[in-house]
């Protein structure tokens, strides 16, 4: 499990697997890099009571992604565009399960 620390409260950070971490940082990077603030949502687990949290994201609040083992992850094309489609919505990124391998959009490395 990979961890999303986001402002500087590692007590608080988010916990996913490494493929969704590595799929959330590639979506998150483009939206900073264009200097765009978002929602970002997601289920909670019921381990930590069910539910949904929100954060607001902004490219000036420290983020950090961190892998438990990272590397060589291959990325899902549909997966990139419709967690990017969520991102550009009025609701924000919202953590939308991967797609089927074969869906519309292929993989990139």
């Amino acid at each position: 499990m990979g961890r999303l620390i986001y402002s500087n409260f590692p007590n608080q950070a988010i916990e996913l697997d490494d493929r969704t971490l590595a799929h959330l940082q590639v979506v998150i990077g483009a939206k900073f890099r264009r200097r765009e603030a978002f929602y970002f949502s997601w289920s909670d687990g019921v381990e930590n009571g069910g539910g949904r949290s929100t954060v607001w994201m902004h490219p000036g609040i420290p983020l950090q992604f961190s892998y438990r083992h990272g590397a060589g992850l291959e990325l899902n094309r549909a997966w990139l565009a419709a967690l990017a489609n969520s991102a550009n919505s009025a609701l924000g990124l919202q953590l939308l399960p991967e797609p089927e391998p074969g869906a519309a959009g292929g993989t990139a490395a």
